[in-house]
């Protein structure tokens, strides 16, 4: 039977978290089943923030409708790819999306691997400051110096909160370069902290890398297969240059490059899959460390994701006891 719940409290939303790749997708929807199959309707919120973008379905591996097997899914195709993802916008509607299902008597399933939205929805976070003319000259200069040049300039005022931060990742740079120099403080102090604002508990699927890597070659020899290309073609109809977010999403960003002549097939995908494994890495770096997360292994194939989502509800059971951090 499903767990009692205290009288008048909220269920836990239950989170399904780690690398790309690890099969996090399938093993919500198994979850799910077997948390319905106890009585309890299960209902899954997408916290992966480049699935929210309608038409960006290949690239992102967005699970698709026969593979939701009836299982309710929220924050899918949300906006449009000259809209930005926020991480503010996205907790407030993620929030009223677990209110929502667990006022219908159901149980909340968060699944993704954008640690900070995540973070973000489950955890106490007060956004900083921001300042819309500060950071439209930050994003300028960075499209037109690089990111790296501000990387630097943030090493130089708030060298842990660099050290933190991958210097290719533009977006996350500038933010944080915003917010040192609208509040003096570093960075870092204004991330979420490891201390649950809603009830909730996560469940990491571990996956060592020398598993790991060859199943990322193997998806995106599917995802160019499977249309990459023209996916992206489509996307660009729509606005995808024009986006700040969307555009630079692993997968597009690289296909627009060889849309453009700077790449050729081969060397897309070589590089889409080297972007892709970086990815994977800073996710583990960023879920790892939460000594709340309970770990189970990923599914090995397809046949394997009941037992997955078996071990991921015994954690739950257990009341979200965490087991040991995976190693790497």
């Amino acid at each position: 039977m499903e767990q009692a719940t205290p009288s008048g409290a909220a269920p836990q939303v239950i989170a399904v978290v780690g690398a790309t790749a690890t099969g996090k997708s399938a093993v919500s929807v198994a979850l799910a089943h077997l948390l319905t199959e106890r009585g309890t309707p299960a209902e899954i919120i997408n916290g992966d923030a480049m699935q929210f973008y309608r038409g960006m379905d290949i690239g992102t591996a967005k699970i698709s409708d026969d593979e939701r097997e009836g299982i309710p899914h929220h924050e899918l195709d949300w906006l449009d790819v000259t809209e930005d993802a926020s991480v503010a916008r996205f907790q407030e509607r993620a929030r009223a999306d677990i209110d929502a299902i667990h006022a219908r008597g159901g149980r909340a399933v968060v699944v993704g691997g954008s640690g900070l939205y995540l973070r973000a929805l489950l955890d106490v976070f007060e956004f900083p400051a921001t300042d819309p003319e500060l950071r439209a000259r930050l994003e300028a200069r960075a499209e037109a110096e690089g990111p790296g040049v501000l990387h630097r300039e943030l090493a130089a005022l708030d060298p842990d909160g660099a050290r933190a931060l991958d210097p290719r990742n533009e977006r996350r740079v500038v933010r944080a370069l915003e917010v040192v120099t609208l509040t003096g403080k570093p960075f870092g102090t204004s991330l979420p902290r490891h201390q649950y604002a809603i009830p909730a508990m996560q469940v990491g699927l571990e996956l060592g890398y020398d598993v790991l890597d060859p199943r990322i070659e193997d998806r995106v020899t599917r995802m160019w297969e499977g249309g990459l290309v023209d996916e992206t073609l489509a996307l660009i109809d729509a606005g995808l240059r024009e986006g700040t977010t969307a555009r630079r999403a692993v997968g597009y960003a690289e296909t627009l490059r060889h849309l453009d002549g700077e790449l050729d097939e081969a060397e897309t995908r070589e590089l889409i899959a080297q972007h892709t494994r970086r990815l994977a890495r800073r996710q583990r770096r960023w879920f790892n460390p939460d000594p709340r997360v309970g770990w189970v292994p990923a599914p090995a194939d397809a046949a394997d994701v009941g037992r997955a989502a078996r071990a991921a509800l015994a954690i739950v059971d257990a009341g979200g006891r965490p087991g040991d951090a995976p190693v790497g």
